[in-house]
């Protein structure tokens, strides 16, 4: 599928319709696990790594030797932590709350 084909969208909302349904965090990690690739798994876990760094205020530099992340993809993730009214600041407020701040 390419990124501009519609059933993107319409893929896309069916499983986060899927994911927001459930409770139980071992079936979606689970299911995490089945879906994706260990590549892909390991990328959007440095990803969540990345994000939370950033919260911490943790030098760029510094994550990307801690995580062996390029500066492109800090930066671009530090852009979007900029805004508040991003799904990415209110994830990370939903997992500072159900950890509370143990992140």
């Amino acid at each position: 599928m390419k990124i501009d084909d519609p059933r993107v969208e319409e893929n896309l909302l069916e499983l986060s319709a899927a994911l927001a349904d459930t409770n139980d965090v071992g079936l979606v990690k689970d299911f995490l696990r089945c879906l994706l690739t260990p590549a892909e798994t390991a990328d959007i876990a440095a990803r969540w790594a990345l994000v939370k760094a950033l919260d911490q205020k943790i030098p760029q530099r510094e994550i990307a030797k801690r995580l062996g992340l390029s500066l492109c993809k800090i930066t671009r993730g530090s852009r979007e932590m900029k805004n508040p009214s991003r799904a990415l600041q209110k994830i990370l407020a939903l997992a500072r709350k159900d950890t509370k701040g143990s992140l």
